[in-house]
């Protein structure tokens, strides 16, 4: 059991020792260290790891550090002062360098191991030992858990070093893909997305790595160029980062009895999971059995829910393995990711993922790691047929529960009342044909148009053109009179503002991202600021100046770019 969320948070977090008060280490407390680890963090190299649920690790410090931005909103929710992010202390703390923390702050970090499965298919061999006891936390080093507010909250550094998981890698993450993450962790936050959050974003004034990438307008699908590029560690925050592939390993140990302790290891973490994550929401004296049947509840009403908001958002996970699904239910990895331009059911924007993590595929990918997090779950319930056939019973409603979610989001992009499957099947039919801009088409939508004149801003082709098929234009315009009759509203005003509020006018579309990375990789921070104050506004109209810079159509020579319409996992 983690303790009571009860110390009181300062007023403002000023500086470390404000932050040290806070500090609360409960995974590192009440879950059991790997037996072979060592205690000072020293512990960087590829080694198989057999049992416990983290392994002391010390971050690498980064070289020279120089401050980028801050995630200003999650500062104001922390009670943290602006001027914390470029405080001295600050800075080498979140930079790698634990060395000089002030007590109770602990000078070495951890890193979890998790298992992986592919679309519910169990994988062993990304584990250089083909045992999966090498597969986790590559580059990912937790270094603090604090409760502020009675919300505890952990602090990860990415990009910080290599872990006993990094796999022969450096443990690197380059400012490129650092920026994407930190940008859209701030954008799908204020697009009422749940996930894991931004705190800050370092990069090294003069450490360089060398990185597969695309050479200047290459049309290549893999990288063709190797470049040098700063080193940056990005800090992530949330509740926790317990994944459904960290419950898998714990449960396929169980499964396999691979070593005495490891029903009890998996037993452990799922209580833990269970205190950091769904806390007040399951009744704690309930039985183990009793607990994991509401977990398994409880986790697919929140795994539903979040890919019916990722797809009204036009995101795209991309790489939607185990290991990148939050077992809280939030959005966990920002590497393959991408927001839609051009409407397509199978957008990908990550060359290695395969339409079965497509824009569209993702809730049967949902699915398939629900699959996932009940097989890990099931070993604890073996005594318990009641509770089994429970937990039975939740996965196989899974599609059911999805599909409810995906109408009920459908109806409210719509503005309707209730879903309606024949307008829904018409409009994406004249989405891809014509085709459109999906965050743009839904916004103009919203203005309530009376004819589609407006609603041709979002189309990348003009419905007058020679080539456009014949009828084309009737269509549309036929969908919008069925569309407006079954709205049923005649306040046009309430069904535009209602609607506003589900369907965002801008999108963290790539083709901003990438002069912002590159104008910062020379020491210019100023767009990805921009871009940071546009995109955690995302539903408010914004200045004329804005709209026209970033409420506007894909250029057409940016289509097919490799690194800007898509990317391979290099970061």
């Amino acid at each position: 059991m983690t303790k009571p969320l009860a110390q009181a948070t300062p007023k403002v977090v000023e500086n470390l020792n404000d932050l040290a008060s806070l500090a609360d280490y409960s995974l590192m407390d009440t879950l059991n260290c790997d037996p072979e680890g060592k205690t000072n963090g020293a512990d960087h190299a590829p080694r198989q790891v057999f049992s416990g649920h983290y392994v002391p690790v010390s971050p690498t410090p980064i070289e020279n550090p120089e401050y980028v931005a801050h995630g200003k909103s999650l500062f104001r929710e922390l009670g943290f002062a602006d001027s914390l992010a470029q405080s001295d202390d600050f800075v080498s703390m979140f930079s790698g360098d634990l060395s000089h923390v002030p007590e109770p702050l602990r000078k070495t970090g951890w890193a979890c191991g998790y298992a992986l499965s592919i679309y519910g298919n169990e994988y062993y061999q990304q584990c250089p030992f083909q045992t999966g006891n090498g597969y986790g936390d590559g580059r990912a080093i937790s270094v603090l858990e604090a409760v502020i507010n009675g919300q505890r909250w952990e602090m990860q550094l990415k990009g910080a070093g290599r872990t006993p998981y990094c796999r022969g890698a450096d443990g690197r993450a380059v400012l490129r893909s650092s920026v994407r993450e930190f940008l859209a962790q701030e954008h799908m936050h204020a697009l009422g997305v749940p996930t894991s959050r931004s705190l800050s974003l370092y990069v090294s004034k003069t450490e360089k790595v060398r990185r597969p990438w695309y050479s200047e307008g290459s049309r290549s699908i893999d990288p063709d160029v190797l470049v040098s590029e700063p080193v940056a560690i990005s800090t992530r925050v949330a509740p926790s980062f317990i994944r459904v592939g960290q419950l898998e390993l714990f449960g396929r140990r169980a499964r396999k009895q691979e070593h005495p302790k490891a029903m009890e290891e998996l037993e452990k973490i799922v209580l833990h999971l269970i205190d950091r994550e769904y806390d007040g929401v399951i009744d704690q004296t309930l039985s183990t059995s009793e607990k994991v049947v509401l977990l398994a509840r409880e986790f697919r009403s929140r795994l539903t829910s979040l890919v019916a908001n990722w797809i009204r958002v036009g995101y795209c996970q991309g790489n939607f393995n185990s290991d990148n699904c939050a077992a809280g239910g939030f959005t966990l990895d920002y590497g393959p990711f991408g927001f839609t331009d051009l409407f397509d059911p199978q957008y990908q924007p990550w060359t290695g993922g395969g339409q079965h993590f497509s824009f569209l595929n993702q809730p049967a990918a949902a699915e398939r790691n629900f699959h996932s997090f009940c097989a890990a779950l099931r070993p604890l319930l073996d005594a318990h047929p009641d509770s089994f056939r429970q937990l039975d019973e939740l996965e196989s409603g899974f599609p059911q529960r999805m599909q409810a979610q995906m109408e009920r989001m459908w109806a409210a992009k719509l503005g309707l009342e209730a879903f309606d499957e024949d307008l829904f099947r018409e409009l994406v039919t004249l989405m891809v044909y014509t085709p459109v801009d999906y965050t743009m088409f839904f916004r103009e939508l919203s203005a309530v148009p009376d004819d589609i004149e407006s609603l041709q801003n979002s189309f990348y082709r003009n419905l007058a053109d020679a080539t456009t098929p014949e009828g084309l234009e009737k269509r549309w315009s036929a969908w919008l009179t069925n569309w407006r009759s079954l709205t049923g509203s005649s306040d046009r005003e309430s069904l535009s503002s209602k609607m506003k509020l589900v369907n965002p006018k801008y999108s963290l579309r790539e083709w901003f991202v990438v002069p912002a990375y590159k104008q910062t990789a020379e020491g210019n921070y100023e767009l990805l600021r921009e871009l940071q104050e546009i995109m955690t506004q995302p539903y408010a109209e914004q200045s004329k100046d804005v709209e026209e810079k970033y409420y506007r159509l894909k250029p057409l020579e940016f289509f097919e770019l490799g690194g800007l319409s898509h990317y391979s996992c290099s970061s």
